[in-house]
């Protein structure tokens, strides 16, 4: 039996999210929705979760002791991470006390951090199938990776970074120095090294939602969101729709696959496999092949999608699991998202054209509430409904270019 408490109350049960973006306000929301208490972390003042949560705390998530402090002070009964730039040495320091239970576990959080962990996790402790790949430390070394082998056409990304962040496509040798630079400037922490992955001719690519969840018998079991397609440009997501159309065989290995590194991911320091909440397993598909790409231990940007499209969102499947709580992971009706940038550079930019885009039918808005606008920066997802997902493409497209970020 689960028992949850009350807010602002001595016997309340606390939830600490570290990192406080629009996908983190969604988590917040969705727990606070069960009554749970919620302390949100940021590295600025006024992130979007910040403007909802119980309470907020700013402060640098990578240094240790600042966040070791936070936590003994609130005393959270979860950490949920939700971004990758923290000292996730000290959380396994806090977990391995007993200080503090992390989602899914702070091993999970330690191996996801960065593209190095992940990547050797899945390609050479559990064999799955991924791109050809080396990690380099100099532009030199990226230039003899290449020749000795991953070739041309080659993706570089930073071993730590998020939304694309300095990911960039090498065509020939003019472009390896100037993906090196653009690497070197996206990535969360400036230490020189990338990963360059030889290209996959994929016919697209997807996101497996994938959850770790109790049961009525109290074991945990592992439950799949219908397939979420996506396009990204340079690394980040554009637009998202949902279910993308799969074989029966390349779903099957997709789902073996997004099981077969959650369940590694679900093992704690302690050796049991008890991790739980939402996976975002990205995966590359031909045919009936199926490549592993990586795996986010949280909801993903192109699962927001599943705010139009699921009976429970993945923010309330992350929620509901992490508490040990039921999910239901039945899709209500296709659709689709499509990203708002903010289009100029400037503090508390206003939006226009709000009421136009909400006439485009079966549309919705989650304007994300960012103190500060950059021309890339996403602001907000425009997200459509349809029993056709192509005419929920279109009109959730149609919806975000309604919407004008401008300088007030």
């Amino acid at each position: 039996m689960t028992t949850l408490g009350t807010p602002l109350s001595p016997h309340a049960t606390k939830v600490m999210l570290l990192g406080s973006g629009e996908l983190g306000k969604e988590v917040l929301i969705a727990l606070q929705r069960l009554g749970v208490e919620t302390i949100a972390v940021d590295r600025y003042d006024n992130a979007p979760g910040q403007q909802v949560a119980h309470h907020s705390r700013t402060i640098t998530m990578s240094d240790p002791a600042m966040l070791r402090a936070l936590i003994e002070e609130e005393k959270p009964d979860l950490v949920v991470p939700e971004i990758e730039a923290i000292a996730t040495p000290m959380l396994e320091v806090l977990e391995a006390t007993g200080t503090v239970r992390v989602i899914p576990t702070a091993r999970a959080t330690r191996l996801t951090m960065d593209r190095e962990g992940i990547r050797r996790l899945a390609a050479e402790t559990l064999g799955l199938p991924t791109s050809p790949y080396q990690f380099c430390d100099s532009l030199a070394e990226l230039q003899a990776a290449i020749d000795a082998g991953i070739g041309y056409p080659c993706i570089v990304k930073p071993v730590m970074s998020s939304s694309g962040k300095g990911q960039s496509k090498i065509s020939g040798p003019a472009d390896v120095a100037k993906a090196w630079d653009h690497a070197m400037a996206g990535g969360r922490v400036s230490h020189g090294r990338v990963i360059v992955e030889g290209f996959i001719d994929f016919d697209y690519e997807i996101t497996l939602l994938t959850v770790r969840a109790k049961g009525a018998d109290g074991q945990i079991g592992t439950h799949f969101c219908e397939p979420v397609g996506h396009i990204q440009v340079n690394g980040d997501y554009v637009e998202s729709w949902q279910p993308h159309p799969m074989s029966t065989l390349a779903l099957a290995k997709a789902q073996q696959i997004a099981k077969a590194v959650t369940d590694d991911l679900g093992v704690g320091l302690d050796g049991q496999s008890s991790g739980l909440g939402l996976f975002g397993v990205e995966l590359f598909v031909k045919g009936d092949q199926v490549w592993f790409s990586e795996v986010s231990p949280r909801p993903h940007d192109t699962g927001l999608v599943t705010l139009t499209t699921q009976v429970q969102s993945e923010f309330e499947l992350h929620a509901r699991a992490i508490l040990g709580l039921p999910v239901n992971t039945t899709l209500r009706s296709p659709g689709a998202s499509a990203v708002i940038y903010g289009g100029v550079d400037a503090q508390g930019v206003v939006f226009d054209g709000v009421d136009e885009a909400l006439r485009v039918p079966n549309t919705d808005l989650r304007l994300f509430g960012k103190p500060e606008s950059f021309t890339k920066r996403r602001m907000g997802v425009a997200l459509a409904f349809d029993a056709d997902v192509e005419v929920a493409r279109t009109h959730a497209k149609l919806a975000a270019s309604k919407v004008k970020p401008r300088v007030a």
